[in-house]
């Protein structure tokens, strides 16, 4: 039988030293990964995250046509969202965004919006592990109750159809969020996408109306989103509103310089209103080009925080609405792991913590304060001037005086002939009813 034999000399010394620091160092970063990860789970349970943006509702309507019957929402097929996923991803609170396509304005934006509205609160009412709340207090309240809070978004100010009584419906319904635009302009915003060659202007990125619409959603209580408005828009918001804003779900612009993330001049403007920009983790707005990862996402985060602080940070995912995610973070149970990489990136714990839930809640209070001040600020009454041409408007005025206006401006002096006769006829008949 061989016999083991120790070599000696000083170079199977250094050899065997290398080995022991080989075996150390692989054992040391096995710890450090489980500690990182053991932390990250931990204190993601003391402090759980609150989600800024979740398009759930959209593949809801997409898939399903929106009967809940058919599906159930512990676990769902074809999507990256579902209520174990959530619970195993340490989400206590979602936003869910009731959005329509940008196809639907002048046409039913509105009635598309209730749907969806309807849907999420069935949604959160229907499911035991589900609760919809609609203010700060009722987050904390539902953590307590170890419940997933919903929160009600609109994803753009086409929804409202240029209506301020429509904006504080949507208010009364549980709305407590509206992004100010999507991928189109709407008739008093920007967008920051040029996909539809609506509403253009020069020089104008926020009407007077829309200077309504952000004042009025102050006097709600309702958080103004800005993601998806043009940088025009954005500033002129964050110098015109008493209430901080939120960008829901958007990155930032240094590190991928798509236009629908944040520039850092912006972030400062941002900061001074004390605002959050809650960090989208699509791959197209984190790598710009290819598959991103979960570093790529942390560059952003690293990038922000040095730029205006980890107080200014939230996450909102936007899953559901996008079909590309960085390896890694592929549905809403890996939030961990993005949390496990901040802590490896000596992110702190207090940090993080406001990350997770405490900046958004800030933020949340914040308006609410606001809304308290103005309490008795009486409804705004400002309206979209005429100019702006909707086919699906009802004109108001008396259908008959209104189908001979038409005649007159095709007719001429015969249709105002016309016209004069009718009215004769108008007036005898409403004197021979008295």
């Amino acid at each position: 039988m061989p016999s083991w034999k120790p070599v000696s000399g000083p170079c199977s010394f250094w050899m065997q030293l290398l080995r022991l620091l080989v075996v150390l160092s692989s054992l040391w970063g096995l710890m450090s990964a489980y500690s990182h990860r053991d932390r990250a789970h931990d204190l993601m349970s003391k402090y759980p995250l609150i989600d800024g943006h979740n398009d759930l509702a959209l593949q809801l309507r997409i898939l399903h046509n929106n009967r809940l019957s058919q599906i159930d929402l512990r676990n769902v097929s074809k999507v990256t969202t579902d209520i174990n996923r959530l619970q195993a991803g340490h989400v206590q609170a979602q936003m869910f965004a009731v959005y329509v396509l940008c196809g639907a304005q002048e046409k039913d934006a509105v009635r598309l919006t209730l749907e969806q509205i309807d849907l999420v609160r069935r949604m959160c009412t229907e499911y035991q592990d589900l609760e919809l709340v609609t203010s700060a207090q009722g987050l904390k309240n539902s953590e307590m109750r170890h419940k997933t809070a919903c929160l009600i978004s609109i994803e753009g100010g086409h929804s409202i159809d240029s209506s301020l009584p429509a904006l504080r419906m949507f208010y009364q319904l549980g709305v407590r969020s509206m992004a100010l635009t999507h991928n189109c302009n709407t008739p008093w915003a920007e967008s920051s996408s040029t996909l539809y060659n609506v509403y253009q202007r020069k020089n104008n990125s926020l009407t007077h109306f829309g200077k309504a619409v952000v004042e009025e959603m102050n006097r709600l209580g309702m958080i103004v989103d800005l993601s998806h408005s043009s940088w025009d828009t954005a500033k002129t918001v964050l110098k015109l509103s008493k209430a901080p804003v939120i960008f829901s779900h958007s990155s930032s612009y240094s590190i991928c310089n798509h236009s629908r993330n944040v520039p850092d001049w912006l972030l400062h403007e941002l900061k001074k209103n004390h605002g959050l920009i809650m960090i989208n983790l699509h791959s197209g707005f984190i790598a710009c080009r290819g598959q991103a990862n979960i570093s790529a996402v942390a560059d952003h985060f690293d990038h922000i925080r040095k730029v205006i602080g980890a107080e200014s940070i939230g996450i909102g995912a936007d899953f559901e609405g996008a079909v590309n995610f960085p390896l890694g973070l592929e549905d809403v149970s890996k939030y961990p792991a993005l949390i496990q990489e901040l802590l490896r990136r000596k992110w702190s714990e207090d940090e993080l913590a406001s990350v997770l839930r405490l900046n958004f809640l800030r933020v949340f209070e914040e308006v609410e304060r606001v809304r308290d001040e103005l309490s008795e600020t009486p409804p705004s009454e400002v309206q979209m001037p005429e100019e702006v041409q909707n086919p699906c408007r009802l004109d108001l005025r008396h259908p008959y005086l209104s189908r001979f206006a038409s005649s007159r401006a095709h007719n001429g002096p015969s249709g105002l002939k016309s016209l004069l006769i009718w009215a004769m006829v108008l007036l005898l008949s409403s004197v021979l009813n008295c």
